[in-house]
């Protein structure tokens, strides 16, 4: 079995070749610790980050890595632990890269039991967002260091595409020094088309490889995600998976994150309480994102003032399925919220404004926007902007935060 899936490793290696950029995690990327593991949502190229790093860190020693994918159907006769002990004892490896590990039963207990036991034994995996290992009752928290992959920021997208180097921007530096980067931002040809392009298409990695059936395989990442990472790991019963799909069609037609619960419920022919429960459910699926105002207690106990799918990409995607029209203010929010978050920013619902972030309030919309509704250090968002000026930044700045 170790032949077989050494012939797999290579297979794989072999593509990856041929894909020269690295995401914005890579540097991160390192088995010091023993136990990494790398989350995200389905399709932002988390398998491709493992084997780019298998490429680039075992050139000549691939025959000590052993890669392989944790829902082979191997492993419905065998233990990990079984197997990864054979492999340590009979043919020396010592450093394995587990990918889709959320989808083995025990997959917890038996990465603790192997991280206590094989001292020398390295392993980097990867998994659903709906993983927390916080919430593990096997405490891998205390030993796995636990990445988060989102999918492409613009500054990615431009890199790819371009095969340029752009360097991230701290986005505290974009809130302070905005005006000082109109020229840094003017030099780039054609930008305003390119944001165009990749708010449309641009957050999935495999846009550069599919461009003919882009959002169908966007819309089975959907599909897959609910049906099968979200029915396993929440053992919700079949029966009730098809209000989750419903809910992601309803989100894709209301008004800029606008939800009430009640309303959803309603929608949906269940309870209040069960409503918000899916809708926390595909969040943490990495399917929408969930935006609470700022406000101390239990953050559980807080209403969920706006509602969005997860990116923009995403959003057209649905959109198209359902062909319906996109109000141009939920893609505006949306490109502001998943630039932020995916940069480990924090964005809070504001009443002043849209959104308060950066202890900074911040109110978006387009060229005619006027910042008399937000306090005097607010700051306006305008998605047709190319300059920024006093009080008032690009829409797409914000896409170099990671």
């Amino acid at each position: 079995m170790f032949e077989d899936f050494r012939r797999i490793l290579y297979g794989l290696l072999n593509d990856v070749k041929s894909k020269p950029h690295r995401r914005y995690l890579y540097p991160e990327l390192n088995l010091k610790n023993r136990l990494m593991g790398i989350v995200g949502a389905r399709g932002v190229g988390k398998t491709t980050l493992m084997l780019q790093y298998i490429l680039d860190h075992f050139p000549t020693l691939q025959a000590q890595v052993l890669y392989f994918s944790a829902d082979h159907i191997f492993f419905t006769q065998t233990s990990l632990v079984k197997f990864v002990q054979e492999a340590y004892y009979d043919e020396k490896i010592e450093y394995f890269f587990i990918d889709e590990i959320h989808k083995y039963k025990n997959w917890d207990q038996e990465l603790k039991n192997i991280y206590d036991s094989y001292p020398n034994i390295k392993i980097m995996f990867s998994g659903s967002s709906s993983i927390d290992l916080i919430k593990g009752t096997y405490d891998l928290s205390r030993r796995a260091i636990l990445k988060n992959l989102a999918g492409l920021s613009f500054r990615e997208y431009l890199n790819f595409s371009r095969g340029t180097n752009y360097p991230p921007i701290d986005a505290k530096d974009i809130l302070k020094h905005h005006q000082d980067l109109n020229e840094r931002f003017l030099s780039i040809e054609q930008l305003k088309r390119d944001f165009n392009q990749y708010l449309e298409r641009g957050y999935y990695p495999f846009v550069f490889m599919d461009e003919e059936g882009h959002y169908e395989r966007i819309n089975q990442i959907v599909d897959k995600t609910i049906y099968e990472d979200i029915a396993n790991f929440y053992k919700l019963k079949t029966e009730n998976l098809h209000y989750l799909k419903k809910i992601i069609g309803y989100l894709s037609t209301i008004s800029p994150g606008e939800v009430n619960t009640n309303n959803l419920a309603r929608y949906l022919g269940i309870d209040n309480k069960t409503a918000f429960h899916y809708l926390h459910t595909l969040s943490e699926a990495g399917l929408v994102r969930l935006i609470y105002p700022k406000a101390a207690g239990n953050q559980l106990l807080r209403k969920v003032e706006k509602v969005f799918l997860n990116n923009t990409t995403l959003q057209h995607a649905v959109n198209a399925q359902l062909a319906s029209i996109i109000e141009k203010g939920t893609i505006r929010e949306l490109f502001f919220i998943q630039s932020l978050q995916d940069a480990g920013i924090d964005v809070f619902y504001n009443k002043q404004g849209d959104f308060l972030a950066l202890d900074t309030v911040f109110e978006i919309g387009g060229k005619n926007k006027k910042s008399h509704q937000i306090p005097a250090d607010g700051i306006v968002i305008k998605d047709d902007a190319l300059m920024s000026s006093q009080g008032v930044i690009p829409l797409y700045y914000w896409g170099f935060c990671y």
